[in-house]
């Protein structure tokens, strides 16, 4: 695995004989995007944020099926540390933060013990475990002591960021690819996969984008799966095994891709699934906008009927018609894609919720 290599900051060593005009150019000629979800240009966003005053690596992995950023954290936590002292070298950042879920906590020491190796202004903060705060400008409230919900864009953090200065906020993954880019083997394609459910060999893999779905299953044990779900996110697909697992791909087919992936078998139900991701998103919303916070709650009145008795007609036509315009009220990408895996899965297996209407 490429993201598991010991560079003993040899990278870091080349950087520092670098302007940051250089840096960027050599991040931005790698074709390296950013692995939180968003697939910006990484070398893109540290120009349009330069000079930055903050760098901030979101580690708030909350996303359901998404492990990837604890393990760079468990195995190569040296490699996170090493693209930050080069992405501050290169933005110009005076601090960074580190923002790590609640539940990642037991990395801290490991993680401040490496900055003590490089005389740079690093900090490791520890949120509170809410989902919202992977979100961009939800992260920047968090750690100004604001309550943890999204601003309105633009200004955007490279503008008007963390205090009212220009901020460059990167994916903890993104930031571990940076000092690979410096070597001659560094492959722009490759991404860590998070892959759970039913499943024989679940796991954090690292395999090239575009893999097709079928190579994926083989690799991790699936035999009987009838669905895949991109997190809590990015919808779901029929397991067609010749679909080629890619962002331009996977959007077409109406969903997002992430590549934290919950592979669903046969003996699941669907409505089932997208009961669970309504909780999800019913318990994570920060309660600012009212189509998702109201929406999303009247969607698990709707799905928590089920569980007693099957639909009326016009209870379903309300799940459709609130799965539909959720997005367009919300705020942010959590209120915005709380409805793609129902959008999807109504798309997909139809027939399954046919099934549970009068």
């Amino acid at each position: 695995m490429q993201i598991l290599t010991k560079n003993n900051f040899n990278s870091w060593k080349i950087a520092q004989n670098l302007t940051p005009k250089n840096i960027i150019k050599k991040v931005s000629d790698s074709g390296l995007r950013g692995r939180g979800g968003a697939n910006f240009l990484t070398g893109k966003k540290w120009e349009l944020s330069y000079p930055a005053q903050y760098l901030i690596v979101n580690s708030d992995e909350s996303e359901p099926g998404r492990f990837k950023d604890k393990f760079i954290l468990e195995k190569n936590p040296e490699l996170v540390i090493e693209g930050i002292a080069i992405a501050m070298r290169a933005t110009n950042a005076k601090t960074t933060y580190i923002y790590l879920r609640e539940e990642y906590k037991e990395y801290k020491k490991s993680l401040e013990k490496i900055v003590k190796k490089i005389n740079l202004n690093v900090s490791v903060i520890v949120g509170a475990g809410s989902y919202i705060c992977g979100e961009e400008t939800a992260i920047l409230n968090s750690l100004e002591g604001l309550r943890p919900e999204s601003r309105k864009k633009p200004p955007y953090p490279s503008e008007f960021g963390l205090f009212g200065k220009k901020t460059v906020i990167n994916n903890l993954e993104t930031i571990a690819r940076i000092p690979l880019v410096f070597s001659d083997s560094f492959d722009k394609d490759l991404l860590l996969f998070s892959i759970s459910g039913d499943v024989e060999k679940p796991g954090v893999y690292e395999l090239k984008e575009g893999i097709k779905l079928f190579e994926l299953l083989s690799l991790v044990g699936s035999h009987d799966s009838k669905a895949i779900f991109f997190g809590a996110s990015g919808g779901c697909i029929k397991t067609d095994k010749n679909i080629s697992l890619s962002y331009e791909n996977i959007n077409k087919m109406g969903g997002f891709f992430e590549t934290g992936i919950i592979v669903v078998d046969k003996s699941k139900s669907i409505p089932d699934m997208c009961r669970s991701i309504i909780q999800f998103f019913n318990e994570e919303n920060c309660g600012k906008c009212v189509p998702c916070r109201e929406g999303n709650f009247r969607l698990l009145q709707l799905f928590q009927v089920i569980l007693k008795r099957r639909w009326k007609k016009e209870e379903f036509e309300i799940i459709k018609n609130l799965a539909l315009h959720i997005p367009y009220g919300s705020q942010c990408a959590l209120g915005e894609s709380s409805t793609l895996h129902l959008q999807t899965a109504l798309k997909y297996f139809k027939n399954e919720f046919d099934s549970l209407i009068f």
